[in-house]
């Protein structure tokens, strides 16, 4: 059976929350947590799930704002390439600091992230998490993958017909489009990619037609 896939765009940056089980009223797992805990709580709910873990491609505040809050409500612990905890240590400063804004809500992080590597595989909620070190948006993205069932969780690094900025603190256009040839391009064509922003594609569809893509090696 293919994994339980949800999403919800949550808060001001419309960043997609996933939540994915293997199947409904069984344990899930977050993936991405923007600062909207109840947002968040409301999709867990409506999928009937138990989440056991909170996973974040990367340290922007859209997609950790609501990681201390969702750990501490589910009682589970968060993950984070430790390349991004500088990110990530204080969403608020962050915030005031890079984006210039502080908008009201809970941005408290975790006590504590586990630390994230380079193809460690994640067995969480009965799936398995390949994560794919893919730095260039930020120095310690990731993305997720479900091997078996062919799905990538991209982050900011790949988007249906563009790609991540890299004009932010600590972003290399060089580094990520670097990360999209060694990491990204060699993955079936077929599998499914669900990005940090926006609709749904695939690989084969992102080569064909994203600009960015064109001119990689294959």
């Amino acid at each position: 059976m293919p994994p339980v896939i949800a999403s919800a765009p949550l808060w001001l940056a419309v960043t997609n929350c996933w939540v994915v089980a293997a199947e409904r009223g069984g344990p899930a797992v977050i993936v991405d947590a923007p600062p909207d805990v109840d947002g968040l709580t409301r999709l867990v709910t409506e999928l009937d799930v138990v989440p056991v873990a909170v996973l974040a491609t990367h340290g922007h505040v859209d997609h950790v704002g609501g990681a201390g809050g969702a750990a501490t409500r589910y009682a589970v612990s968060a993950y984070l390439h430790p390349d991004d905890d500088w990110l990530a240590a204080d969403p608020r400063q962050q915030l005031r600091s890079i984006f210039g804004m502080e908008p009201p809500g809970d941005y408290e992080p975790p006590e504590r992230y586990e630390d994230l590597a380079d193809e460690q595989v994640l067995d969480l909620a009965g799936l398995s998490f390949r994560t794919l070190h893919t730095p260039g948006h930020t120095p310690g993205h990731c993305c997720f993958l479900l091997e078996d069932d062919g799905v990538l969780f991209s982050g900011d690094q790949l988007f249906a017909g563009s790609i991540g900025r890299t004009d932010l603190p600590g972003g290399s256009h060089e580094q990520l489009m670097a990360s999209m040839a060694d990491k990204i391009v060699p993955l079936d064509g077929d599998t499914r990619v669900l990005p940090g922003h926006g609709p749904s594609t695939t690989i084969a569809r992102e080569l064909a037609t994203n600009p960015f893509l064109q001119g990689l090696p294959r």
